[in-house]
């Protein structure tokens, strides 16, 4: 389960805490109580800022993969630059028609209507930062990819779900031909 301690300041004036104005406060999601789940074989994500937390600002999350770990499929958003920051490891990331190889320390932002993709490099392991800004609903989607990994819902859901979440999927050569 997600815990987030949220806090006003006593110099905090605003006392309205509606979704509007939550970018304005502070938000804390502490590592050992972040809700975790599996989306596919060898990966974790790791939630914890979404949309609704962040008066729509930002979202973030960690993904950890394994060696061999699918990572996610080409795809674009419409609405949201979406960014990585490799805390460990090695990852490889598709932006536009281009692989990147992005080791420790490295970062990448993908702007709309962007195709991108990203896994571990091969034979390697990868811990990343990955958000969005503006801030999209993402969550309920990486929910919704674990209960595919579970077996609770389908590949159908997914792709019916890409309007709801602003996840495209898309195709390219140069992510289906990397080595």
């Amino acid at each position: 389960m997600n815990t987030k301690d949220t806090k006003d300041t006593k110099d905090n004036q605003n006392t309205t805490t509606g979704p509007a104005n939550r970018a304005h406060q502070p938000l804390v999601t502490r590592g050992a109580t972040a809700e975790a789940l599996t989306d596919a074989p060898g990966s974790l994500i790791t939630l914890f800022a979404d949309s609704d937390t962040t008066g729509g600002a930002l979202t973030v999350n960690t993904a950890r993969f394994e060696k061999g770990a699918a990572g996610a499929p080409v795809h674009f958003h419409t609405r949201a630059t979406e960014f990585f920051f490799v805390v460990d490891g090695t990852l490889q990331v598709l932006v536009g028609e281009e692989v990147l190889t992005l080791e420790k320390g490295d970062f990448v932002a993908v702007p709309p209507h962007t195709p991108h993709a990203f896994a571990p490099a091969p034979d390697a392991t990868a811990e990343v930062l990955v958000g969005f800004t503006p801030g999209m609903d993402r969550f309920d989607y990486y929910r919704l990819l674990g209960r595919v990994h579970d077996g609770g819902a389908t590949v159908q859901d997914i792709k019916d779900s890409s309007a709801t979440y602003d996840n495209h999927y898309a195709r390219s050569r140069a992510w289906e031909e990397r080595a």
